[in-house]
């Protein structure tokens, strides 16, 4: 089945079972998250990387968008039955069904991306968001002329307060009395998806003097990226690169190279260069980082590139460390 099918078979509401009969085995796959593939983000990333792999190799690959919780172990199950490798999950969400799954089929090689599965199948791909975090906290304390700032995290979640610590950390390192606000959008998961209560917290903040927002929510930080925008503000991306959702108003994106971890993650299968264990990107390893292009060139003094390539020099050198919310869950700052 091709891609164009499995697709519209998938907008069709066809069986998932159906789906996939009759795929050609050996292919590559990516399950995305709740949120799509086309969030402008986190699984976004996952689709660029699959699309750069089939444009160099010229291979197809299958993908599927879950809607439910209860899809993401049947999901597993029927592309692991049909001989998928690797299969690509980008969430700590899929570690419940993959610690179910993976024992199944030991021969086929799984990758879930932010979250560690200790299984001789799985390829765990763990970021170090808090140095990328860092960085855009320099930026955005540079950038502030009201001395306040915000982040917005989808909801309450270790994984989350590590982007938001980070950034806290940089930016305290420019102005020790900066204020940072920080508000989540929701309560749980389904945060991810309500870019419109994203757009309300932003406002929210923006009241309360903020004048550039982290957005740490997926495809719901549309809405805090609009939010910035509409109010003549700026908006830090996060992910992928969002610069160019609103030039001008988008400051930076704090890049994560889930993109680079999916294609390298084909390409090491299709060359047989498989490996399973844990791998951890950081800025040492390019897998974290700070957007900058033409969209935000304007924004960018050549006093805050400087500082943010010091920042990550000494981060890299080990002369400055980052720290982690998720082994101590007490930010210094």
């Amino acid at each position: 089945m091709t891609l164009t099918s499995f697709t519209k078979a998938i907008a069709g509401g066809v069986a998932l079972s159906a789906i996939l009969t009759g795929v050609a085995f050996a292919e590559p796959a990516v399950i995305y998250d709740g949120g799509g593939k086309f969030d402008k983000s986190f699984n976004e990333a996952a689709y660029n990387g699959a699309e750069q792999y089939k444009t160099e190799t010229g291979e197809t690959y299958g993908e599927f968008e879950i809607t439910s919780d209860a899809q993401r172990e049947q999901a597993l199950r029927q592309f692991a039955s049909r001989g998928y490798s690797p299969i690509v999950t980008p969430g700590y969400n899929f570690v419940t069904a993959l610690q179910a799954v993976a024992p199944e089929f030991p021969d086929v090689h799984f990758v879930i991306l932010d979250a560690a599965v200790d299984l001789p199948n799985v390829r765990s791909v763990l970021f170090k968001e808090q140095e990328g975090s860092y960085l855009v906290g320099i930026l955005a304390a540079m950038k502030s002329q009201s001395g306040t700032i915000g982040v917005i995290p989808a909801f309450n979640l270790d994984l989350l307060e590590a982007f938001a610590c980070g950034y806290k950390q940089g930016a305290h390192s420019v102005n020790p009395d900066i204020k940072v606000l920080e508000t989540y959008i929701g309560a749980g998961f389904e945060a991810f998806n309500d870019p419109a209560k994203a757009a309300e917290v932003a406002k929210s903040q923006l009241d309360q003097g903020a004048d550039v927002l982290y957005q740490v929510a997926g495809g719901a930080g549309a809405g805090v990226l609009q939010a910035a925008a509409d109010a003549g503000k700026f908006g830090i991306g996060v992910d992928s690169n969002q610069n160019y959702l609103h030039p001008g108003n988008v400051l930076t994106s704090m890049t994560k190279r889930v993109d680079v971890a999916t294609y390298n993650a084909f390409m090491d299968e299709k060359n047989g260069a498989w490996t399973a264990g844990v791998v951890t990107l950081g800025l040492a390893e390019d897998g974290v980082g700070a957007a900058f292009d033409d969209n935000n060139a304007s924004l960018i003094t050549p006093e805050m590139t400087a500082a943010v390539d010091k920042a990550r020099a000494d981060i890299v050198s080990g002369t400055l460390e980052v720290h982690d919310f998720r082994t101590d869950k007490a930010c210094p700052v």
